[in-house]
């Protein structure tokens, strides 16, 4: 499996690095990441990462405007692209179908290709502009997937929330993850749901 994976300087980069190192783990997973500008001041800000580091992590990475990287033609197969975090600016720039750097052109393959886009927008509130954008990508078969709290399963501290976010993510492509399923207790025959 091929994916490109795109970093924006929306806060949250750390779910992005998190989604890197466990699928650097999958042999059987080929990873083409974008780091824009943007990001590269978010990683310096939110994290004590080292870029250098984060790069290795992938098996190809691109400069941001390096327009004639083989990730911007529809004839190199890939079977996805996650933007994680994405930007409204990316994201608008995606919906309008404005291409002005590699990760936007990357994106408006997979549209165009029809092949898997999940995009996971770090804003709140969402302002109507943003809601249209998600609207407009999510009628083209893009997947908004928000970076949302949950709380169903109890997480301890803030690295479950984050891997909760990365096994939603790996099991939209069907890839290993280690995320327990919900299972309410079924009721028995005659027994009331208690409120």
């Amino acid at each position: 499996m091929r994916l490109i994976i795109g970093m924006t300087g929306a806060s949250g980069v750390v779910i992005a690095v998190e989604l890197l190192r466990r699928l650097k783990e999958l042999d059987s997973v080929e990873t083409h990441l974008i780091i824009t500008e943007g990001a590269e001041l978010t990683i310096r800000d939110e994290t004590n990462f080292d870029i250098f580091e984060i790069r290795r992590l992938a098996d190809c990475v691109y400069d941001v405007n390096q327009m004639d990287a083989s990730i911007a033609s529809g004839s190199f197969l890939v079977d996805g692209m996650i933007v994680v975090p994405c930007t409204m600016k990316t994201l608008a720039g995606i919906a309008a179908g404005y291409c002005e750097n590699l990760l936007l052109r990357a994106a408006d393959v997979c549209i165009k290709e029809s092949r898997k886009l999940l995009l996971v927008p770090r804003e709140m509130p969402f302002s109507r502009i943003h809601l249209r954008n998600m609207k407009e990508l999510a009628d083209c078969g893009a997947v908004i997937m928000p970076p949302v709290m949950t709380f169903y399963n109890t997480p301890p501290d803030l690295n479950a929330q984050i891997n909760h976010i990365v096994n939603k993510i790996l099991r939209l492509f069907n890839l290993p993850d280690n995320m327990s399923e919900w299972r309410q207790p079924a009721l028995k025959a005659g027994e009331q749901l208690s409120r």
